[in-house]
C-alpha cells in the first residue's frame, strides 16, 4: 500500500486482524464491523486495488483483504438453496446486480463490485473481485478473489483470471479496460494486463513469465502484456545440464498506437497466421 492512499474502510479492521484468532460467529460486534466493510466491496464504495494514475503502480488496500479474510472467521455456515440445488456455504451469493445482465448459470458471490453493464454469461465471480462496465464474462470464464477487471473488457469462453487472498499485501491479478482474453487463457499470480491488450486463445500469463518482443527481440516487463499489443504464448528455448528444452514466454507480436481500436478481422488473420485463434 502507498503512504499516499488511505483506506475508507474502518481502522477497526486492523485491529480485529491482530485478535482474527480467537474471533467466532458469536462475536457480534466485530462481524458488523466486517460486513459493513465487505458490504462497501458489494456496492463498489471501496476495492482490493486499483492502478494509481500518478504512479502507474498498482495500489492494494490491505484493509480490504483483511476485511474479506475475517469474513470467513465470523460468518456461520448456512444452506441455501437455488431451486434443486443445494448449498452450504459461509458467503451467499451476491443480491446488488443493478444493471447488470445474469445469464441462468452464472455466479457471483457477495462482496464482489459488478459494476451497470456487466454481462455475466455461465460463469464465476468470485469474493472481492471488481468487474468494470460494459465488460462480458463469457461462458465458464472465471474471475478469481480479489481479480480487478477493468471496463469494456471480454474474457473469452473458458478464460482464468486467477485469485488472491494471502498474503494480504500481495498484488492481485490486473486486467485494464479494453483489454481481450482469448478462449482458455489464463492470467494468474498477480499478473497484469495493460489497457487496450489482446491476448489470443490458450495464452498463459503469470508474475514470472518473461515477455519477448517479436520484432525486436528486447525482452520487457516480466508478467505484463503490454498495452495496445497483440500477444500470445511462445516458446524460448533455455539450456540445461540435461539438454535444450522450449520454456514459456509472452510474445508481442503486434503493438498500435495508443487508443487504437484492433481491426477485428485484421486481428484474427494475424492469430490465425501464426497458428492461434482468437
Amino acid at each position: 500500500m502507498t503512504t499516499s492512499f488511505t483506506s475508507p474502510l474502518p481502522e477497526e479492521l486492523d485491529t480485529l486482524w491482530e485478535r482474527r484468532m480467537e474471533l467466532t460467529p458469536d462475536h457480534t460486534e466485530a462481524r458488523e464491523v466486517i460486513v459493513g466493510a465487505v458490504d462497501e466491496l458489494d456496492a463498489g464504495k471501496a476495492r482490493v486495488a486499483f492502478v494509481d494514475d500518478a504512479t502507474d503502480e498498482v495500489v492494494v488496500d490491505e484493509r480490504a483483504k483483511r476485511a474479506i479474510l475475517l469474513s470467513f472467521r465470523v460468518l456461520a455456515m448456512q444452506e441455501a438453496a437455488v431451486g434443486d440445488f443445494q448449498y452450504h456455504d459461509r458467503i451467499p451469493l451476491k443480491t446488488r446486480l443493478d444493471g447488470v445482465r445474469v445469464v441462468p448459470g452464472a455466479i457471483a458471490r457477495w462482496g464482489s463490485y459488478l459494476a451497470p453493464g456487466v454481462v455475466l454469461m455461465p460463469s464465476f465471480t468470485n469474493f472481492g473481485a471488481w468487474v468494470g462496465s460494459g465488460t462480458m464474462v463469457d461462458t465458464w470464464a472465471t474471475v478469481g478473489s480479489c481479480a480487478q477487471v477493468g471496463e469494456n473488457v471480454h474474457l473469452s469462453g473458458g478464460a482464468g483470471v486467477g485469485g488472491v487472498l494471502e498474503p494480504p499485501q500481495a498484488s492481485p491479478v490486473v486486467i485494464e479496460d479494453g483489454a481481450f482474453l482469448g478462449s482458455r487463457s489464463m492470467v494468474v499470480e498477480g499478473a497484469r494486463v495493460r489497457t487496450g491488450a489482446k491476448l489470443g486463445a490458450g495464452t498463459i500469463l503469470t508474475s514470472s513469465t518473461r515477455v519477448f518482443d517479436a520484432e525486436s527481440g528486447e525482452e520487457l516487463a516480466r508478467g505484463e502484456a503490454p498495452a495496445w499489443s497483440v500477444c500470445v504464448t511462445a516458446n524460448r528455448v533455455k539450456s540445461f545440464p540435461g539438454g535444450d528444452f522450449g520454456m514459456p514466454c509472452l510474445l508481442v507480436l503486434k503493438r498500435l498506437e495508443a487508443g487504437q481500436e484492433h481491426d477485428k478481422l485484421a486481428l484474427n488473420e494475424l492469430l490465425r497466421e501464426h497458428g492461434v485463434n482468437a
